[in-house]
């Protein structure tokens, strides 16, 4: 699953470029947004690919997006507890299962 592996890749770059630099908040905002942005177009160099490999082979847009929902939030939740520190309670929890039932949603009755 190379779209599935891409795009996981895709959002750990977007997770740092995002919301990496809260953990200096002695950077200016300037400096905060060139370096997300050179991160972010590591990010932007595997998802471009992973997407074009994903449509090619059968996934339609929405399915694409609704996988990169569930992959952000995944990443995000490991991201938030290991780097910022902040639990992981029950509204991420909750947040996660209606993204898996949106997903669900996507993946039923195709066609």
């Amino acid at each position: 699953m190379p779209t599935i592996a891409l795009l996981l890749i895709s959002n750990v770059f977007m997770t740092i470029a995002w919301y990496g630099q809260l953990k200096f908040p002695q950077l200016s905002t300037p400096a905060a947004i060139l370096i997300g942005w050179s991160i972010a177009l590591v990010e932007y160099s595997f998802a471009v690919p992973a997407n074009r490999i994903g449509y090619a082979h059968g996934l339609t847009g929405g399915q694409l997006k609704i996988i990169q929902e569930v992959i952000t939030l995944s990443v995000f939740a490991v991201f938030a507890a290991i780097v910022l520190k902040e639990p992981i309670g029950w509204r991420y929890l909750g947040a996660f299962a209606c993204v898996v039932g949106a997903a669900c949603f996507m993946f039923v009755g195709r066609g």
